[in-house]
This record gives C-alpha cells, structure tokens and sequence, in this order.
C-alpha cells in the first residue's frame, strides 16, 4: 500500500461540555468510518502526562482540569482527495454542533503517513 493520508484533529472542549463530546465523537466516529476511503478513525481523551516522570516509568495521571479537557482524532485515508470529499461532510454535518463544546476552534494536522 503506498503512504496513506492522515489527519489529526485537536479539540479542546469545555470542561462542563465532555459527556456531551464522548456521545458525539461516538456518533461521529461511526459516521466516519464508513466514509469512502477512510482507513481508520480513532478519538482519544487525554488522560496522563510525562511531565515530570523520570524515563522508564509510567506515565502520571493528571489531577485537575485546567481551561479545558483536551481530546483528539486521528483519521486515516486511502488518498487526499477522499479525505476532501470526507472533510465536508464532517464540516456540514458537526461544526456548527461542536462548536458549542469548544473553548476555541479545533486545530488540524494534515499529512501523508511515513
């Protein structure tokens, strides 16, 4: 298979908001996988840190929130161009929803895999 196409999605959402992003990114997760030519799609919460942690050891959890609970996806594609196609309908179909559980915009990170 030659090198894929990858994104990789920041969210930082609000932190009275996260019940209401996790059944989102569910729904969305679902959606997305069947998009053509998406390989995989992932969410993750962010949960621990290395900050701190002497190498070797496992990471710490973190304690408190602080401005917001950050979470992030990673979706794969078989080529750019249906990442085009599959990145408007997710604008269509959740920006206008998941703006309401953001503290900013989310960032994007786009590339060919290595």
């Amino acid at each position: 298979m030659d090198k894929s196409f990858a994104e990789i999605k920041l969210f930082q959402v609000k932190p009275d908001k996260t019940e209401q992003f996790e059944a989102m990114a569910e729904r969305m997760s679902e959606d997305q996988s069947e998009w053509e030519g998406c390989i995989s799609i992932k969410y993750i919460k962010r949960f621990y840190t290395i900050d701190g942690i002497e190498p070797g050891n496992s990471p710490r959890e973190l304690t408190k929130v602080v401005k917001c609970v950050k979470y992030y996806s990673y979706w794969e594609f078989d080529s750019k161009e249906n990442y085009g196609k599959a990145i408007k309908l997710f604008f269509d179909r959740y920006r206008k929803d998941l703006q309401k559980l953001l503290i900013s915009p989310f960032d994007i990170s786009l590339g060919y895999t290595l």
